[in-house]
């Protein structure tokens, strides 16, 4: 996946998940069909909670070859 792609991906998880800006993806090809390839796209941050505690967060986006989000699942 180009890095492009990436950066475009990454402006739109930022816009639902704002603690996500700055935050590298690591990237993986998932395995399926050759005419449908699609890409595992993992975001690790923290959100500042109230009272000063922190929360981390894992973002996990699915897209195809072309950078539209198929799937977007994220942990407590």
């Amino acid at each position: 996946m180009s890095d492009e792609l990436v950066s475009k991906v990454s402006r739109q998880v930022t816009k639902t998940f704002p603690e996500m800006r700055g935050v590298r993806p690591t990237v993986k090809r998932e395995t399926g069909g050759d005419d449908d390839p699609r890409y595992l796209l993992t975001y690790k941050g923290k959100a500042e909670l109230p009272g000063g505690r922190t929360l981390s967060r894992i973002v996990r986006v699915v897209t195809d070859d072309r950078g539209r989000i198929i799937r977007i699942s994220t942990s407590r």
